[in-house]
């Protein structure tokens, strides 16, 4: 578990820089903590992405117990601020909803183009065959031929079948073979690429729920899943995308991506305390093992650089 700790302090540590050296910049431990300080800590967290609502009630939080007497460091407001992001995080945690043994998991990817889908299902294809789940892809993102490339890359490296068409062809029959298969074949799991497509595109978006309702009309309880992709740089923006995905695809949690590569990665906090939607893997890096399934006390603790147990 230490090492796995260990893990999203590198792949936060931008962020951890920030946010902590922004933190002992503004409070001084030898004297009165003012207004104006409070008032900057909660520009600091909304500044990291962390969200209004989230930041409004972290610094609430501390405040109350610096007036209490109970904190007199910088130290003390990192440890507060971990023990409530981890609160905000457990909130809505959960397992990954199965199918019963014997049937294929099936689990729908969205989100934007760039947003990591593709390499977040590869990555994802890899850790679940080395647990000796037998999984299987599906390139129903027919509009890019390089889309389709790329997730048969993926299927060469990780030794696993994908399901695709020409391209131009229906995504909804790309997915209706591939559900098919997957049962054919006594699949465990069964993960679907989708066409990265602008929360704005009222098209592209009927076509995604399209695909959405071909799957659950021949496999009545799939997808079981459907995950959206966020870039964690993306800031408000991603609040925007959670909220339009949510509307046309039943989205059902989420998986961050690019962590490491962004000062800003409080993201996790601005969508739990929005929508609610567990966090189920975070991408901080480009190797396969980088993609972590999400631990919430591991996700606070890194970002405030506390020591987790």
């Amino acid at each position: 578990m230490k090492s796995l700790f260990s893990r999203f302090k590198k792949g936060l540590l931008k962020t951890t820089t920030s946010v902590t050296r922004g933190i002992s910049s503004v409070f001084s431990d030898n004297k009165r903590w003012t207004d104006e300080q409070f008032d900057d800590l909660e520009n600091l967290l909304i500044s990291s992405d962390f969200g209004v609502a989230a930041s409004l009630s972290i610094v609430a939080d501390i405040r109350d117990r610096y007036e209490q007497g109970k904190i007199t460091t910088s130290d003390d407001i990192d440890k507060i601020a971990a023990e409530d992001v981890c609160k905000i995080l457990s909130k809505n945690q959960r397992e990954i909803n199965h199918a019963p043994k014997g049937q294929p998991t099936v689990i729908l990817f969205v989100g934007v183009n760039g947003s990591g889908k593709t390499t977040s299902i590869g990555k994802l294809a890899s850790l679940w065959q080395k647990e000796g789940k037998k999984v299987m892809l599906a390139a129903c993102d027919t509009f890019r031929a390089a889309a389709v490339d790329q997730l048969k890359i993926w299927g060469d490296r990780t030794e696993t079948h994908v399901v695709s068409a020409l391209h131009g062809a229906d995504p909804s029959s790309v997915a209706f073979d591939a559900v098919k298969s997957a049962q054919a074949r006594n699949a465990d799991i069964l993960l679907i690429d989708t066409a990265g497509r602008q929360h704005t595109s009222k098209g592209l978006m009927a076509e995604l729920s399209k695909i959405h309702r071909t799957i659950n009309k021949i496999y009545p309880e799939a997808p079981h899943e459907v995950w959206l992709t966020v870039d964690s740089s993306q800031g408000s923006n991603a609040i925007n995308q959670a909220r339009e995905f949510s509307k046309v695809a039943n989205v059902s949690g989420l998986i961050l991506t690019k962590l490491d590569g962004t000062g800003k990665g409080g993201m996790a906090v601005a969508l739990q305390q929005e929508f609610g939607f567990p966090v189920f893997f975070a991408g901080m890096g480009e190797s396969p093992e980088d993609m972590q399934e999400f631990n919430s006390k591991f996700y606070a603790d890194a970002l405030f650089n506390v020591e987790s147990e």
